[in-house]
């Protein structure tokens, strides 16, 4: 699926990409600042996150709780400077534990991913309008 959209209309777009989701990896692709954290924001709310969603650029990974009370993982990789650090924070566990995990940046943890994935890339087209392609 490929298509553009108004950020104001961010929800309709998410509550499309979850109704054609298959599995519960998704990586998130982009240059910096395109929205990829709003994204996962609006991900999470569509999915019953009753957590403060924020950027795991310091922890690396948060985990968010959901109405029903599962889990939900978000990572950030952009600051690792190598797979050896994802290692050490258990990313492996993570990604095994049939959970939803959101990852940004994940081209930094390639070779730990599973190869059933959903991969979200995301261009900036202009202030309010993105392009999306969910794969």
């Amino acid at each position: 699926m490929t298509q553009t959209y108004q950020l104001k209309k961010i929800d309709a777009t998410v509550q499309k990409i979850i109704s054609l989701s298959e599995y519960n990896i998704f990586l998130f692709k982009g240059s910096m600042g395109v929205g990829k954290t709003t994204l996962i924001n609006s991900f999470c709310k569509h999915l019953g996150v009753i957590d403060t969603v924020s950027s795991p650029t310091f922890s690396l990974v948060n985990e968010y709780k959901t109405s029903s009370q599962e889990s939900i993982f978000h990572f950030d990789c952009y600051r690792l400077e190598s797979e050896e650090e994802a290692f050490d924070f258990g990313a492996e566990e993570y990604l095994d534990s049939g959970y939803i995990c959101l990852i940004e940046w994940p081209d930094k943890i390639k070779s730990l991913l599973p190869d059933q994935v959903h991969c979200i890339e995301l261009d900036y087209l202009d202030q309010n309008t993105r392009k999306i392609n969910f794969i």
